[in-house]
């Protein structure tokens, strides 16, 4: 019950508008599951491997991942990179070992991250962050039954946001001098597809709100919005809504998708009926929700 408490102290955050009413009581339920997953069979977990040493950039701090995978399986497997929500400024990789357990059950090695939070660093240092996640996996996977060719990005809420931009946004993979090995990107009820027109409606005073991570810059809005990297060389999307996800993050997914079918005549998208934001990643509790056949055939494409 301590161990309850801690972390739902650790999860209760500040935001209004865009993700208005989030405040993340649901992450309890998903406590409840992570410390209870430890008694999944046939997975292996390796927990708190660094991957980012400090100062990278001379600016990031140490992070680590845990890596999920399947004790016993027939050559290299499928790796899915999640990378938690919270709005940017809170959140925790071991609030997610469902999910690690779940996908690796499921014959997928499963990497979850941990990354750098506002207010203390901005987007930029969080999309490198996961950008170096990325690296560290493509070279060291291997090692755990994955499959360095078969990469793929995953996030909910503002992890769905972090999780394309690097996918779509190759500037991150170029400052690491690397190439981009990213197969595909799994994005659910993502946020900040289109940030630059949202910060520009909601027309916040400088330094505030989403302002502290974003920054005051429309520069940045623009160079951290998924949707002005949208290009017919881009890796796959397949892209989960609720049907009745926040109002911002509707209109930024329309507009996301609206300039994607541009591109892609028949995007691989679902709208699923009466979900709300919250149950989008809550929903995987469930090991038998359709959700992971979704992702696992878009995987196997």
């Amino acid at each position: 019950m301590k161990t309850l408490l801690t972390l739902s102290r650790f999860i209760k955050i500040k935001h209004k508008c865009y993700l208005k009413s989030v405040k993340y009581p649901f992450f309890l339920v998903l406590i409840v599951l992570a410390l209870s997953s430890c008694s999944f069979k046939g997975v292996s977990r390796y927990r708190n491997i660094t991957y980012i040493e400090e100062h990278l950039s001379g600016k990031l701090p140490k992070k680590e991942l845990n890596v999920f995978a399947p004790k016993k399986s027939s050559g290299e497997q499928d790796v899915l990179i999640f990378i938690h929500g919270g709005s940017w400024n809170s959140g925790k990789k071991e609030i997610y070992n469902f999910l690690g357990n779940r996908f690796a059950k499921k014959g997928v090695v499963t990497v979850i991250i941990d990354y750098p939070l506002s207010p203390e660093y901005q987007v930029h240092d969080m999309a490198l962050a996961s950008t170096q996640a990325v690296k560290w996996t493509h070279q060291n996977i291997s090692r755990f039954g994955g499959n360095p060719n078969q990469i793929f990005v995953s996030g909910h809420s503002a992890g769905g946001h972090l999780a394309s931009l690097i996918s779509l946004r190759n500037e991150y993979f170029d400052t690491l001098q690397y190439n981009n090995p990213v197969r595909g990107a799994v994005l659910i009820d993502a946020a900040g597809l289109d940030m630059k027109w949202f910060l520009e409606q909601m027309n916040y005073e400088p330094g505030t709100e989403y302002l502290v991570t974003f920054t005051d810059s429309p520069e940045v809005w623009k160079d951290t919005s998924p949707i002005y990297y949208l290009d017919e060389k881009d890796p796959p999307l397949l892209i989960l809504m609720g049907e009745k996800t926040l109002p911002g993050i509707k209109v930024t997914t329309d507009r996301f998708l609206e300039k994607y079918k541009e591109l892609v005549a028949e995007p691989d998208f679902h709208v699923q009926k009466g979900k709300k934001h919250k149950p989008m990643i809550v929903q995987f509790i469930n090991p038998r929700n359709k959700v992971y056949d979704w992702i696992l055939e878009f995987m196997a494409q």
